[in-house]
């Protein structure tokens, strides 16, 4: 297949990219700068240039494609709000080039979307379209698109992880040097589900050859890792205190990051591995974060 993909030069989009062309795939990647087609024809990638901002700059190469995915995302997460509506706008364009075929729209959100009780694991078939993180918007955009014919399936991310980098774990360690103590909220028990970023690459692959329109895929590895133990490791790598805050000092400590650093996200990925035949095989989040070097972040 020639899959476009969006975001391609990022930490997920660069694995994505890779296994797409070692299985045989034709990738066209979108990038904004020189320095970013340099690395996709270094990776072997075929280039075309295009921002988010700029939705109709990617219909072209989506329309030339037999599949795209969807990765680009705008990680400023104090302008969360604005950057998931630039997402929605973003899939709107993406499935107006798809229309009228069965070719493929795989995009990206999170795998809290799907998180119907709380304590519970978040699932693939929980779909709240009231829900209050604003990341909604990208699924009800491509339900939308959905509803109008395009071929769309959802990837949901937890905190994807190697050694260099960890979701958001890693704005975690720069607050924790930046601080010089690793924080957790309350007891710390609130858990963040995880995936290797390799393996969460090979889902996106397997959802582009053989998933379902309509479908949503948890990229779930771990269902559950706790605050207060990736604190602990993240103290031991910074040789910094562990610290418990109240929840009312979260804010204080935390910045736009309070909001995260209290949710529990717990999710489960057992859907997709029997519709996909998806097995995890990488290394989980406590050991990429034991193995990483903390004075190289």
């Amino acid at each position: 297949m020639r899959v476009f993909v969006t975001g391609a030069t990022g930490f997920i989009g660069s694995a994505v990219v890779a296994d797409l062309i070692a299985a045989g795939h034709r990738v066209v990647g979108l990038t904004r700068s020189e320095s970013g087609a340099r690395a996709l024809v270094e990776a072997g990638a075929e280039v075309h240039h295009g921002t988010l901002e700029d939705p109709d700059s990617m219909r072209g190469a989506a329309a030339g494609a037999d599949g795209v995915i969807h990765l680009a995302f705008d990680h400023d997460f104090s302008n969360f709000q604005a950057n998931c509506e630039k997402d929605r706008r973003a899939i709107a364009a993406l499935g107006g080039a798809l229309a009228g075929s069965h070719r493929p729209l795989v995009i990206t959100s999170g795998v809290g979307i799907g998180s119907m009780v709380p304590g519970q694991p978040a699932t693939e078939e929980g779909f709240n379209t009231d829900h209050p993180n604003p990341r909604i918007g990208s699924e009800l955009a491509g339900a939308e698109q959905s509803a109008a014919g395009v071929n769309v399936s959802v990837v949901r991310l937890p905190q994807v992880h190697d050694t260099v980098k960890q979701g958001l774990i890693t704005y975690a360690i720069a607050l924790a040097r930046e601080k010089g103590v690793s924080a957790y909220v309350g007891d710390g028990r609130n858990r963040w589900a995880a995936a290797h970023v390799r393996d969460v690459a090979r889902l996106y692959r397997l959802a582009l050859e053989k998933g379902t329109a309509g479908t949503r895929y948890n990229a779930v590895a771990e269902e559950g890792v706790e605050a207060r133990r990736i604190a602990e490791i993240v103290g031991e790598g910074l040789g910094v205190p562990v610290v418990s805050l109240l929840p009312e000092a979260a804010a204080d400590h935390f910045g736009w990051f309070a909001m995260f650093a209290t949710m529990d996200l717990p999710a489960s990925g057992a859907l997709t591995r029997q519709r996909l035949g998806w097995h995890p095989t990488g290394p989980d989040l406590i050991t990429d974060l034991q193995n990483m070097r903390y004075d190289a972040v």
